[in-house]
């Protein structure tokens, strides 16, 4: 089956949710699926699903519309010169000639300025510039069948201006003059939403942090004729798996690589949250974005800029960011029909207006300011502004979310499942205890036999004992050699045959099997060894925080009963069921679902399956690539401990998406009124309706310093 190419653009010109409609729309007509349009950050995704439409095609549709492809995949915009915010520069082209007309409001009477020429003359350009811009928004959008915001705010200026001219044509008089309504409401919209980007902005500072961590300059070793090297600076993105590299002491890490030569001190906070130094050596892995505090090292590039992890934590946020929870369907819906229904209610106000008044100018005003106040941009931005500052902080403390649903999903888990190895443990052994059966044998010649034996595997308990005992005083083999299930074999020079082992290799020299390793000498049981896996130090904090709060919690392992049971016992889980195959974990999920939404924590490919099927699927960073790929929620480094903050960042996201669309509904349920019955004047409603989108944005913002644990 063909995988569906996905596609990830950076589009600008987006300045509300209709215009991502507007786009998604498009997209969608053309064939493309599963798309994702983030007016906040200005991304688009979508999948091609085999269609043969060119990208140059699918751009100029898109710029048809009145948008701008600047990026294609994760690759920035670049400009040779970054230019004056288009809000900014508009507002600023508008606001003298706006200010001029404003003079004759004065108790200063300004003679010149009662012309009605005059005040055509110093309107146009406003109007012009203010035409070119929502104007041509407002006809793209309604050829794309979508009536986004624009449309209101031309048509609302446009008819103070037609109004106005037909006076000045005619000579109506003074009452029929409101040209310097048509300039306000241009100027006031273009202040508010320079306002509004510069609040968006904001939003998006995490992500931004992230990006910038991504572009580097990297120091590239090379060899001449001669085979000596050479060190070239280059950008970390031309960097390609297999190339040399060295990074010195307060360098920024250019790539994921692996250290050939040197050691370091390595500040993963970018990436993992956290911000206490790590140690590393040859043959450690080093993450691209991360800070090398300490020492210098030559290392080998792993993955390419684009394909790094770094780069990989970027794009899951992006796409989280362009998904939308089920709460933000309703609010689409309405968003949707909220400009036809603008626009039949300022028909209505002004029927009823001048039926009431029996005067044109007054019931023009009114249904003008119902056009210029109503706000559809509130209820698309109370969403995405709310997810990109979640994710955004998520992201900032290693937490990164997969999907938006995820966001709100957590505020239905009364119930998290969590597997045992490799998630409340370490997956690190430990040795726990020992026993030598044969009197002949000293403690310390145990301990160098064990050691001897064990350092030639790569088994994790094997590891674990040879790291224990490590001693210079190493036997010499004449033969030694692993065998896969069983153990270690070696053979002396003497003859002798010493095994380390499973029960296997003393099966007939003892009926205890409840031990790890067995080290044998020419089938004679010398001993045995029992190990245990470390259990995560924050482990036991984190199953009491979600105790207190009434959330049940439960042990699902494929482990023994005894040793499930004794986990549980330590940490404070509530329900164990151990033994179990993933077949059996899908089906105990599968069950536990039926009866409240669940969580389900795990790290190995034995979880991937349960995962999937919960409501929730949390994974580990270091946990497989499938178990990473089926969860839902990636916990960074030390993960277990960010899983409270997790929770936390998912109910209060919810919350903050609750209270903006609480915001956005009332409103617009109070303004609209209000303007119909002329409590508010057209200038007044273009300066209410920027600000409103900034109350939704400073609420969302919020989001970075609220306590959420």
């Amino acid at each position: 089956m063909e995988t569906a190419e996905q596609v990830n653009w950076k589009v600008e010109g987006m300045d509300c949710a209709n215009c991502a409609l507007s786009i998604s729309s498009y997209l969608k007509k053309q064939g493309m699926q599963e798309v994702k349009v983030n007016p906040v950050t200005g991304e688009v995704l979508f999948a091609r699903n085999g269609s043969k439409i060119a990208d140059e095609q699918l751009k100029k549709g898109i710029h048809d519309l009145g948008y701008t492809v600047v990026a294609s995949g994760t690759a920035p915009a670049t400009h040779a010169k970054k230019g004056i915010n288009k809000f900014l520069r508009r507002l600023l082209l508008c606001l003298p000639f706006t200010l001029v007309l404003m003079l004759h409001m004065l108790p200063v009477h300004w003679h010149w300025l009662m012309n009605p020429w005059v005040q055509l003359a110093i309107c146009l350009p406003v109007y012009i510039i203010g035409m070119q811009f929502f104007g041509r928004s407002a006809l793209k959008g309604l050829s794309a069948g979508i009536a986004n915001m624009n449309v209101l705010i031309a048509l609302g200026a446009t008819a103070a201006f037609l109004y106005s001219l037909a006076g000045t044509v005619f000579n109506l008089g003074p009452a029929y003059l409101f040209y310097e309504t048509t300039a306000n409401i241009i100027t006031l919209v273009f202040l508010g939403n320079y306002l509004e980007e510069i609040s968006i902005a904001s939003t998006q500072r995490a992500l931004n942090k992230l990006a910038r961590q991504q572009q580097v300059m990297a120091n590239m070793i090379a060899f001449d004729d001669q085979q000596q090297e050479i060190i070239f600076p280059l950008p970390n993105d031309q960097l390609k798996e297999g190339d040399l590299i060295l990074i010195k002491s307060g360098e920024q890490v250019p790539a994921d690589c692996k250290i050939l030569w040197g050691e370091a001190t390595v500040n993963e906070a970018i990436i993992t949250g956290e911000s206490a130094p790590l140690f590393k050596v040859a043959k450690e892995r080093l993450i691209g974005g991360s800070l090398l505090t300490d020492g210098t090292v030559k290392a080998q590039v792993t993955a390419a800029a684009s394909h790094s992890v770094l780069a990989n934590i970027i794009d899951l946020v992006k796409k989280a960011q362009g998904d939308k929870p089920p709460v933000q369907e309703l609010a689409d819906k309405i968003s949707a029909i909220f400009v036809p229904i603008v626009l039949g209610i300022a028909v209505l106000t002004f029927a009823i207006n001048y039926f009431a008044l029996h005067a044109v100018a007054p019931a023009l005003l009114r249904s003008v300011a119902v056009l210029v106040i109503a706000c559809p941009c509130a209820m698309g931005l109370a969403t995405p502004a709310a997810i990109a500052v979640g994710l955004g902080r998520a992201a900032r403390k290693g937490i990164l979310f997969r999907n938006a649903k995820s966001l709100e999903a957590f505020k239905t888990i009364r119930h998290i499942v969590f597997d045992k190895t490799g998630t409340l443990t370490t997956g690190r052994f430990s040795i726990q205890s020992f026993s030598i059966t044969d009197a002949t044998l000293s403690e310390e010649a145990f301990q160098q036999l064990a050691y001897s034996l064990e350092k030639f595997s790569n088994h994790p308990i094997a590891q674990c004992i040879s790291a224990a005992w490590k001693t210079t005083r190493l036997i010499r083999w004449q033969n030694v050699e692993e065998i896969k299930g069983l153990g270690v074999k070696a053979i002396t020079k003497e003859g002798d045959v010493y095994m380390a082992g499973s029960y296997k290799i003393a099966t007939g020299m003892t009926t205890d099997d409840t031990h790890n390793v067995y080290l044998v000498k020419n089938d004679r049981l010398l001993g045995w060894i029992d190990v245990k896996d470390e259990v995560r130090p924050e482990a036991k904090e984190v199953v009491a925080y979600f105790n207190a709060r009434g959330v049940q919690t439960t042990l699902l392992s494929g482990d023994s009963i005894a040793k499930s049971q004794l986990l549980a016992d330590t940490v404070g889980i509530q329900r164990v069921l151990a033994e179990q195959t993933p077949e059996q974990k899908l089906a105990v999920i599968s069950r536990l679902n039926q009866t409240s939404p669940v969580a389900m924590v795990g790290d190995g490919i034995n979880d991937a399956p349960a995962m999937a099927k919960a409501t929730i699927g949390i994974s580990m960073s270091d946990a497989s690539q499938l178990a990473m790929q089926t969860a839902d929620v990636v916990l960074m480094n030390h993960g277990l401990q960010k899983l409270p903050e997790a929770l936390g960042i998912g109910k209060h996201t919810l919350i903050t998406i609750r209270q903006n669309l609480f915001w956005a509904f009332i409103y617009n349920i109070i303004a609209i009124p209000f303007a119909a019955v002329g409590w508010f004047v057209p200038a007044a409603a273009a300066l209410i309706m920027g600000l409103s989108d900034i109350v939704l944005v400073i609420n969302s913002v919020r989001l970075f310093v609220k306590k959420v644990v």
